[in-house]
């Protein structure tokens, strides 16, 4: 029997590519994909790429609906919006991967700090950091989990082992981060348009990007300390991808050959991330549209420090593909089932 499956808040870019790879999952079947602009139009008509979904058609957010006709759900809403409905879906025994912010903060207190007031702070505790390659796991009995941001999964990634294993020091750590204006969402902005972004190239939020308390928490949680970093993001005119490069601290001397053996091990029969050889490096064009994250390293001897490059699509990987590789975790498929498909070049 099919696992049935509702996105709630279908038609962004998180939620086509939900559908999209939904589509190809062989244990499961999309019954309810949400929408309040949209309800009663087909989910083909509005995304003609999606047309083997025939006649399923975009609905409003009917929450007795939802729970009595599904089994697991998607919440691809904006922060603050997931907060109000997920506890219901909990409520009525539904396991819940959120995309959104809401859940991702332990501590209530940094959420407001960097959103707003949490109106479900109990959850926060119980939901599950969804980064598989660490917290595995906890994620296979989860009943809520709390899908990471894509620049915390491109900059994670590559730091936690070598943090965990003291071959970087947790002080001083700066990352730099360049994501394709699919990042910003589907709604219309001045900031996106072709016009802004065609052959420019900027940072944004510079010092103060919500995905910086994410970073920190996981980092100061492999630590034992209270990690500050410095994270600037960069938006440029390709669509999707998300390039990383890290400047960290090392405790010891070190090659990059033994780095990368660090980074190998920690990262054995971890499907979706690949470590690369020695000289090798990181290019978007090479996890696009797949569930990859590719990292590489190089050890600068003269400075005393390690530099870290990762490549990930920031809707896969970085959303909807590890949205689904959590779902997977935590209703006992196979971790990658589908997501085998490969990435698309050119």
């Amino acid at each position: 029997m099919s696992l049935r499956i509702a996105i709630v808040g279908g038609s962004g870019y998180t939620g086509v590519e939900l559908l999209r790879i939904l589509k190809g999952h062989p244990g499961v079947t999309v019954t309810c994909v949400t929408s309040r602009k949209l309800a009663g139009t087909k989910v083909a008509s509005v995304f003609p790429s999606l047309h083997g979904y025939g006649d399923l058609l975009f609905s409003d957010p009917d929450p007795e609906r939802i729970v009595n006709e599904n089994d697991f759900v998607f919440t691809a809403v904006p922060h603050q919006a997931a907060m109000g409905i997920v506890p219901g879906f909990l409520e009525h025994g539904l396991k819940v991967v959120d995309l959104s912010a809401d859940f991702r903060l332990r501590d209530a207190r940094i959420y407001e700090t960097w959103y707003q007031p949490h109106s479900h702070p109990e959850l926060l505790n119980q939901a599950v950091y969804g980064l598989p390659e660490l917290y595995r796991s906890e994620i296979i009995s989860a009943r809520l989990v709390a899908n990471p941001g894509c620049y915390p999964t491109s900059a994670l990634l590559p730091l936690v082992p070598l943090l965990k294993e003291s071959v970087i020091g947790w002080e001083g750590i700066v990352i730099d981060s360049k994501s394709g204006a699919s990042g910003a969402g589907r709604s219309a902005s001045m900031a996106t348009i072709f016009c802004e972004v065609n052959e420019a190239f900027k940072a944004y939020k510079v010092g103060e990007h919500r995905h910086t308390p994410e970073i920190e928490q996981e980092l100061s949680r492999v630590s034992g300390k209270d990690v500050r970093i410095s994270f600037t993001p960069h938006l440029v005119p390709m669509t999707r991808g998300i390039l990383t490069t890290i400047y960290a601290r090392l405790t010891r001397k070190i090659s990059t050959a033994d780095a990368l053996s660090v980074l190998s091990r920690y990262y054995n029969g971890a499907t979706f991330v690949r470590v690369m050889g020695e000289g090798v490096f990181p290019n978007v064009s090479f996890v696009r549209g797949g569930n990859c994250c590719d990292i590489a390293a190089r050890v600068d001897e003269r400075t005393g420090r390690i530099v870290l490059v990762s490549a990930i699509d920031n809707l896969i990987k970085g959303a909807s593909g590890q949205a689904v590789q959590n779902m997977n975790l935590m209703v006992g498929f196979d971790e990658g089932q589908g997501l085998e498909t490969a990435a698309i070049f050119p």
